[in-house]
């Protein structure tokens, strides 16, 4: 089968003219986009760049700056004054931030809140806030079109979706309240809405529910912010479905089991949106038998690894990712730099991992190899009061 690939941007371009020119000419020119790509990566390792982190504190969210040459980040100060700050996350075109505030109460109602903050010289302002579906709202997430946000509420057992304006946020447009539950009596008495995410063509919206053990799937109208059900996903009994990330090769995606600390390899049915397991993959070492709990999903762009994070017993475990398929083939468990990793990136050049270790305080960096994914041994730790979310 003949497969085709659309390239854009300089170096597309530069490829498609290359086609016109002889051996000699192609060479010279090739050489040039070589030298002008290590230009390019050389000048982002120089330049500093704004780091913001979402905190279980009132402070809510700190600013950074991050130094790529060193791998050393120097705080900046406060950039928003929220309570108990999840998650952050950019708009597609990075203008505008968006915040899940796990907080049980806002504007007078039993819920929490969502922000919005425009994003300029490495400052927040303020934009809107509204109420969430539902108490202890942990994550949102943004469409690929900028259009729509959507909120997780754990508490609440609850999820939301929002039309966006220039950043600003329109009170939820849909919300659904969930009655699923799981087999673990500490942890699954009642639905707990984790996660959003959407398909890589943005026609579908999942939502994990760790209480009941599935994905909710919908399909998405983003003009309208609506989501229509459009099926389930449903993970082994007691699993706990926490995060969903989906492969650059555009139909596998990652289920983050947090109570049994696993994770299911799917395939996407672009179709309809539905979910396939095609293997599950154990993180745990073989024979313990300590308290765990799964965490959070890093892809590298080009697809090549894969790494998963677990609390507890506080490691963080490399895979090498086939691109056509999305099987995983293990490396190597390490350490993540403190207690209990609650999030963790790479940064933009992908020679350093940073890892929010919620219970010790702290950010970990450890280095990274591009070539063969490896991480360091040991990090660089950076005081910081209850991380849980870094963003670049």
């Amino acid at each position: 089968m003949l497969r085709r690939w659309r390239m854009s941007g300089w170096m597309g371009d530069n490829l498609v003219a290359m086609g016109k020119l002889n051996r000699r000419d192609f060479l010279v020119h090739a050489s040039a986009a070589t030298l002008a790509a290590a230009a390019t990566s050389a000048l982002a390792i120089e330049q500093t760049q704004r780091v913001f982190v979402g905190t279980g504190t009132p402070n809510g969210i700190l600013a950074f700056d991050w130094h790529p040459a060193s791998g050393e980040l120097t705080q900046s100060g406060v950039a928003a004054q929220l309570t108990t700050v999840d998650w952050v996350t950019y708009s597609p075109d990075r203008r505008f931030l968006y915040a899940a505030c796990e907080v049980d109460t806002f504007n007078g109602k039993p819920t929490g809140e969502v922000a919005s903050f425009a994003v300029k010289d490495g400052a927040l302002q303020a934009l809107s806030a509204e109420n969430s579906a539902g108490p202890g709202t942990c994550h949102v997430a943004i469409d690929h079109t900028g259009r729509v946000l959507l909120s997780a509420d754990y508490g609440g057992g609850s999820a939301a979706s929002y039309r966006v304006t220039e950043g600003k946020l329109s009170p939820l447009v849909w919300s659904e309240h969930y009655t699923e539950h799981g087999p673990n009596k500490e942890r699954q008495t009642s639905a707990h809405a984790h996660f959003a995410s959407f398909s890589p063509d943005n026609r579908f919206a999942y939502i994990n529910d760790l209480g009941g053990d599935c994905l909710h799937i919908y399909a998405l109208n983003a003009a309208t912010a609506e989501l229509t059900r459009a099926g389930i996903y449903r993970a082994q009994p007691g699993a706990g479905c926490r995060t969903l990330h989906f492969h650059p090769n555009g139909h596998t995606a990652y289920c983050m089991n947090e109570l049994n600390s696993t994770v299911d390899v799917l395939h996407l049915n672009k179709s309809d949106g539905a979910l396939r397991r095609l293997a599950t993959i154990e993180l745990l070492p073989e024979g313990y038998r300590g308290p765990t709990r799964a965490c959070d999903t890093v892809i590298t762009r080009d697809g090549r690894f894969v790494y998963f994070a677990n609390r507890d017993n506080d490691f963080l475990y490399s895979f090498h990712a086939d691109m056509e398929t999305g099987t995983l083939t293990p490396m190597k468990r390490s350490n993540c730099g403190g207690k209990i990793p609650r999030n963790f990136v790479l940064d933009p050049t992908e020679r350093w991992m940073l890892v929010a270790n919620q219970d010790s305080n702290n950010i970990t960096v450890f280095a990274r190899n591009v070539e063969t994914g490896k991480l360091a041994d040991q990090g660089k730790a950076f005081a910081v009061t209850t991380p849980m979310c870094i963003l670049f």
